[in-house]
């Protein structure tokens, strides 16, 4: 759509005046008012004090995801004495009966070989099912 506005033909897409009366309920000419003024060929004087007040706030800043790495916690867990000694003593009962057991993680994981065969086992305590 042309468009004459202070003696300047400006072309207005026809889809977007369709979309602002159909989205908006506004008639044609609010449509073509509004478009003038997003564009730039009009001032509202509500809008600029709006867009005054909104820059004074801060509210127009934009913030995006930081780059910056962050920074990685260490957490570190309480010490499970229950699973220690259960640990300890299924380490105790290997080398018994002759195995080399190797504690890999203390309160966790045992590695011991029989024959060529390797073997992994690892204590998992199971939490009580919530009430």
């Amino acid at each position: 759509m042309k468009y004459e506005f202070n003696g300047r033909n400006i072309t207005i897409p026809d889809e977007i005046i369709a979309k602002s009366m159909k989205l908006l309920e506004i008639s044609r000419e609010e449509a073509i008012q509004m478009y003038l003024e997003d564009e730039g060929y009009i001032t509202n004087e509500i809008v600029e004090e709006l867009t005054k007040k909104a820059k004074t706030n801060g509210t127009t800043k934009v913030k995006a995801k930081s780059t910056k790495a962050r920074k990685s916690v260490k957490r570190e867990r309480k010490p499970d004495e229950e699973k220690e000694n259960i640990i300890r003593i299924l380490e105790n009962a290997l080398k018994q009966v002759g195995i080399n057991a190797n504690v890999t993680n203390k309160a966790k994981i045992i590695e011991f070989s029989i024959e060529n065969n390797q073997y992994k086992l690892d204590l998992i305590k199971k939490r009580p099912p919530k009430q």
